[in-house]
């Protein structure tokens, strides 16, 4: 398993910084005094004039823009990345140059938290080799300032550049400056940065390699940003956990070829960071790929017929936008896309586009060009249907949000459908472009709060299945339709949400709902759970279970295999903040934790919200589990909620059922 600790190696280059602070060399103390001076002066004129000679043939830097965040305050994390470098032992044609800030704490003793400092890793050793006053990196001027360092006073025949932190995907994008309010560097503050320091050129980009050891960042949009400005992107679709990249195996790797292109080390990143993973045991939900952006053109002119194709589905009828909200729905997501973890919006491109395929010819050219684009990925057992870029969908229908998404990325035609089905209508550029379409009016959109169905009565049939019979229309107003589960306690006035599920069978040519429901529900070694669906697969589904882990706030990620009828814990991690920052440490549960369960209550005859609830606390052990269980005897109800392509729910009403003895009875109001 990868240390996480500041090393004793990089303690002992701790002691020596005190030595070479800002650039100077340790003296060799064997040596006579006049020769370490002669010495000396020969050192500082190399150093003069390094910046002016041409690059080495076959030399490599990486320029690793370290913001060290909560990530390194609150874990230690980037301090144990660093000492993973230093047990790589590089040679004179490899450099790394760091620039560290953004964290409140250093778990170390040289990183000044007041400073921007930049490093030098190299065959000599880490050396301080500048300092700048505290700013944002999360600022556009504060990552070009540091690109233009290093490009200027560490040029190499190939270079590299590496955001580490937090991810948030297409719209927050990555760096968030603990020390400034979170601020992180969207795509569009990247993109101004590198092309103040490098001539964009789709014909010959001036880097070999962005890569970002960040959640959320392999995006349609990402890639575009830097289509003409390097040649490969190494990102993950998915949270990335704390373990990160394996940077002792794959700057050792460049270290002992620095021939390698771009391409050959992508693949050593990737192969390291799953080896990582899977020693840490955080394989099974991870994603990493390497993405050639100089195949990428055809990827961005396929996802634009893609996107027209979809307008103009929806300009025909508007009732398109619930069936491609429902393709959206069954599509792998990343970063939880739940009311419980926040929302990212982020879909796998591939998987959305082979879902809908019947419906978007089209789609068939995105699917073609990711197989061309995508040279290399890694993935764990519950990230099967990743085809490893991901793009835009509002699953929250949150219009500030797609506003925020409107001016960055990649496309136009699927911002103008966002545009429509989240405001019913289009600027003037929007009727500029489907009139390009022959479209000349926009249809009226169907949605929830149009349809009257809040507290829609349920039926029972002689079974005793419960069903909710809402006619054709369903098809075109409702993206998605579970059921909500709820512990009644009559005595007490209390009614307890138990989470959300999705099994059921449906009829959506005649708008026939009913339930399939089994009288179990999810629990942790047997306590019974909150749970929330985040993914429902062909092989697989995804829930979320909000509990206390160890006092702190926590999702736990939980699967249930199809082929194995096995559900497992894949770990925990605290969702999205406000932000859009993906919190990227999926933290693994050990003996000695303690966990406490939480519902959500409210009154069971008020109007008042539903409040968290603790409910059971219990110690982890060894063979702490998740499984299913009976639910205890008591009173029941089962709420239908339906849901729209607008972040719309309404609920049916209530189907009612007591179990005792393991008996049920259903009734409905």
């Amino acid at each position: 398993m990868k240390n996480k600790k500041l090393s004793a190696l990089l303690l002992s280059f701790a002691l020596a910084l005190s030595l070479t602070a800002c650039g100077g060399d340790t003296a060799d103390t064997d040596a006579p005094a006049e020769d370490r001076d002669e010495q000396a002066n020969e050192d500082a004129a190399a150093k003069d004039n390094a910046p002016a000679e041409a690059a080495a043939e076959e030399s490599w830097a990486v320029y690793w823009y370290l913001c060290g965040s909560d990530l390194e305050s609150g874990g230690g994390f980037a301090t144990g990345d660093l000492s993973e470098l230093m047990e790589a032992e590089l040679p004179e044609n490899v450099n790394v140059v760091i620039e560290t800030g953004g964290s409140s704490v250093w778990q170390n003793d040289f990183v000044d938290t007041e400073k921007l400092q930049r490093w030098v890793y190299s065959s000599e050793g880490l050396n301080l080799v500048d300092e700048q006053p505290s700013a944002s990196m999360g600022d556009a001027q504060t990552l070009a300032d540091f690109l233009s360092f290093a490009k200027e006073n560490y040029p190499a025949e190939k270079t590299a550049v590496v955001f580490w932190n937090h991810g948030g995907g297409s719209v927050s994008g990555a760096s968030f400056d603990e020390l400034y309010g979170n601020d992180s560097l969207t795509l569009d503050e990247m993109y101004a940065a590198f092309s103040d320091v490098w001539e964009p050129s789709g014909d010959s980009q001036p880097l070999e390699l962005v890569g970002f050891d960040t959640c959320l960042m392999a995006t349609v949009d990402v890639a575009y940003t830097f289509s003409d400005l390097a040649h490969y992107l190494v990102g993950s679709e998915e949270t990335e956990p704390a373990n990160g990249w394996y940077y002792s195996h794959w700057v050792k790797e460049l270290a002992e070829n620095p021939s390698m292109d771009g391409e050959a080390l992508g693949k050593i990143i990737c192969d390291t960071y799953y080896e990582g993973c899977k020693a840490a045991g955080t394989q099974d939900n991870t994603t990493l790929s390497l993405t050639d952006l100089t195949q990428i053109q055809p990827l961005l002119d396929a996802y634009e017929s893609f996107g027209k194709e979809a307008l103009a589905a929806a300009c025909e009828d508007p009732g398109f936008f619930s069936q491609f909200a429902r393709v959206a729905a069954q599509s792998e997501n990343y970063g939880g896309n739940t009311k419980e973890q926040g929302y990212t919006n982020m879909v796998d491109l591939g998987h959305m586009a082979r879902i809908s395929a019947d419906i978007l010819p089209s789609a068939q050219d995105v699917l073609d060009a990711l197989d061309q684009c995508v040279r290399y990925r890694v993935g764990g057992a519950y990230r099967t249907e990743a085809t490893w870029l991901s793009c835009y969908y509002s699953y929250n229908g949150d219009v500030n949000d797609f506003n925020g998404y409107a001016g960055l990325g990649a496309g136009t035609a699927f911002k103008y459908f966002y545009s429509y089905e989240l405001t019913g209508e289009l600027d003037e550029s929007g009727m500029e472009y489907i009139a390009d379409m022959d479209f000349d009016s926009l249809g009226e959109i169907k949605s929830l709060p149009d349809m009257g169905w809040d507290n829609m009565p349920l039926d029972v049939d002689d079974e005793g299945v419960s069903f909710l019979t809402l006619g054709p229309e369903a098809a075109d107003v409702l993206s998605g339709i579970g059921f909500a589960l709820y512990l009644v306690d009559e005595e007490s006035d209390q009614t307890m949400l138990l989470g959300i599920d999705n099994d059921m069978d449906a009829d959506w040519e005649n708008g026939v709902f009913s339930d399939n429901f089994r009288s179990v529900w999810g629990a942790i070694d047997g306590h019974l759970a909150y749970m929330e669906l985040s993914f429902d697969g062909d092989d697989y589904n995804l829930y979320s279970v909000p509990v206390l882990l160890n006092g702190e706030e926590y999702n736990l990620q939980v699967a249930y295999d199809f082929t194995t009828q096995e559900w497992s814990i894949l770990g925990a991690w605290q969702g999205i903040d406000e932000n859009g920052m993906a919190d990227k440490e999926m933290r693994l549960l050990k003996a000695g934790d303690e966990i406490t369960t939480l519902w959500y209550i409210a009154s069971a005859t008020g109007d008042d919200d539903f409040e968290p609830y603790t409910a059971e606390t219990f110690t982890v052990t060894d063979e702490t589990a998740f499984g299913e269980i009976s639910l205890p005897d008591g009173s029941y109800s089962m709420l239908y909620e339906m849901r729209d392509a607008f972040g719309n729910y309404v609920y049916s009403d209530q189907a009612v059922f007591d179990c005792a003895d393991g008996e049920i009875t259903t009734s409905v109001y």
